[in-house]
């Protein structure tokens, strides 16, 4: 929530240990801010991934692995950002959890040129909502509020290079392959009707 601290006793008792609390409280004076600025913006449109931090309502975590191609995340206001959810396993716990409890942790991550951005906030997803038109392939739109945008220091990530985009990632006038999971026997029986292709060889 807006109005909670940044840093709760867990949090301030390591900090102590470590001595670095009053680098924490500068940290947030200087790096914390509840507005996206232009150049989050551009960061986090041309991500073509990041991972998301869910929990469920007793406070059980999750995360998980999203992507799509360059721009599948927009950055729609100041506060506000939406994304597509598109097919998976069809466990739906990211999204389950949402359900659950709206809180929320995004991380955004470059790389090649090694930068990253975290965004907190709460989360709602929706079937209805008209940016689906916009995403091929969108089964839900999520959309974020944020109430906590920070950079953090990239001095880990370790430098890697993108070879290709995924050939299973939703875009304009394509057909992605189906997941060659979706074809082993053990799961065909419990497949959507929709994702029973050779039904009719069987």
């Amino acid at each position: 929530m807006p109005n909670e601290p940044m840093y709760h006793d867990g949090m301030r008792q390591l900090q102590d240990v470590r001595q670095t609390r009053p680098l924490a409280d500068r940290l947030e004076q200087v790096t914390v801010r509840t507005a996206f600025t232009a150049e989050d913006r551009e960061f986090i449109e041309r991500c073509p991934m990041f991972f998301v931090a869910t929990a469920d309502a007793h406070g059980v975590p999750d995360c998980s692995y999203k992507g799509g191609l360059p721009g599948f995340v927009r950055v729609l206001d100041d506060h506000t950002l939406a994304f597509p959810d598109y097919d998976g396993n069809g466990m739906y716990r990211s999204w389950g959890n949402v359900l659950s409890n709206p809180h929320i942790g995004l991380l955004f991550l470059d790389f090649e040129n090694p930068k990253r951005i975290r965004v907190n906030g709460t989360a709602q997803i929706s079937e209805d909502d008209p940016l689906r038109a916009e995403y091929p392939g969108s089964v839900f739109i999520v959309r974020v509020t944020a109430t906590r945008i920070f950079p953090n220091c990239p001095r880990y990530i370790h430098k890697m290079q993108l070879v290709e985009y995924s050939a299973y990632a939703p875009r304009p006038d394509y057909t992605p392959p189906v997941p060659a999971w979706k074809t082993f026997d053990v799961f065909r029986d419990s497949l959507p009707v929709r994702d029973r292709q050779d039904d009719s060889k069987g």
